[in-house]
């Protein structure tokens, strides 16, 4: 099928050159891989207290760009600015999903995800910075995480878009009435990671060895954890009613079961986050609770593209 833009069809000589499918999604899953996975490698800054191993932005040190000997724990130093060069690995993995949408001249909604994604990179370098010159303020670190799941939910729509025919008309999937609560499923997701960022800045793990607990949200941790369970709670409701009228509205069988693998993606993460709480928020539990949440907003949007689809270019 000719993938369609905004401008003269492609010619042949132009369909040879172009991007195969698979390349393009294969590029597409590798940036949504990368936009989860740093959302992991910034948890063990975190966990690891090595916020400030790099104490200034965009130099490590002052007048040195990268670590310098006995400036702080050369562990810390080592997994921060890591940690910063993989920003470097996903904003590569942007540029190549944007060579690939407009060398296979894709439609507009592609072009538009792709430019999101790299500009998102830029913007989150920028906030990781500003994160670090505010010495790791809970509220500053909490606005480096959350566009981190914006992205991640960017990344998982771009991938299911690449797979359509843009010359198509989009058409409705499943009924309007279930695509209403699957919207208001991620609203409450919403919820659940702001409140997820109150808790995690009212606890132990400021992000850096030496700050303790300066800086952190002066709110009951107990509390603002019921809170968070609370909206998680919601959210698990809402996705158990939308897989419920998905399969009684017989909707395609890929909107089905991406709603069973979300709905077993909660309750792993509930039985996580249940785990810290009673454990005491234990270090190496944290990362995997950050890589779930990027999971669970991935397969998030996974199902909310399925509502509105055109004709794939595969079958």
């Amino acid at each position: 099928m000719t993938l369609q833009q905004t401008g003269a069809p492609m010619t042949h000589q132009d369909k040879k050159q172009a991007p195969s499918l698979k390349l393009q999604r294969t590029l597409a899953m590798i940036l949504l891989l990368c936009q989860g996975g740093i959302t992991v490698t910034g948890s063990l800054v975190r966990v690891t207290g090595s916020g400030l191993g790099c104490n200034t932005w965009p130099l490590c040190h002052e007048g040195s760009l990268v670590p310098v000997a006995g400036a702080a724990p050369w562990i810390h130093q080592t997994i921060e600015f890591g940690n910063r060069l993989l920003t470097f690995v996903v904003a590569a993995a942007a540029i190549a999903v944007l060579w690939a949408v407009y060398r296979a001249s894709r439609g507009r909604d592609a072009q538009f995800l792709a430019w999101f994604s790299l500009v998102g990179v830029v913007v989150q370098a920028i906030i990781g910075g500003i994160s670090v010159r505010l010495d790791l303020q809970w509220w500053a670190v909490a606005v480096h995480f959350l566009p981190s799941m914006v992205l991640v939910w960017v990344a998982a729509l771009l991938y299911m878009r690449l797979a359509e025919d843009e010359s198509t008309v989009a058409q409705d999937r499943y009924p309007g009435h279930i695509r209403v609560i699957a919207v208001i499923a991620a609203v409450a997701l919403s919820c659940v990671l702001v409140t997820g960022t109150m808790v995690t800045g009212s606890g132990p793990h400021s992000g850096d060895a030496s700050v303790g607990m300066e800086g952190r949200l002066a709110i009951d941790t107990a509390l603002l954890a019921y809170i968070h369970a609370g909206c998680m709670y919601a959210y698990l409701l809402l996705t158990v009613i939308t897989f419920f009228l998905l399969r009684r509205a017989k909707a395609p069988h890929a909107a089905q079961k991406t709603s069973w693998i979300l709905l077993g993606l909660i309750v792993v993460q509930w039985a996580v986050g249940l785990s810290q709480y009673y454990m005491g928020v234990p270090r190496w539990t944290i990362p995997i609770h950050i890589g779930l949440s990027s999971l669970v907003v991935a397969f998030t949007a996974f199902l909310y593209a399925h509502a509105v689809r055109r004709e794939l270019l595969y079958r």
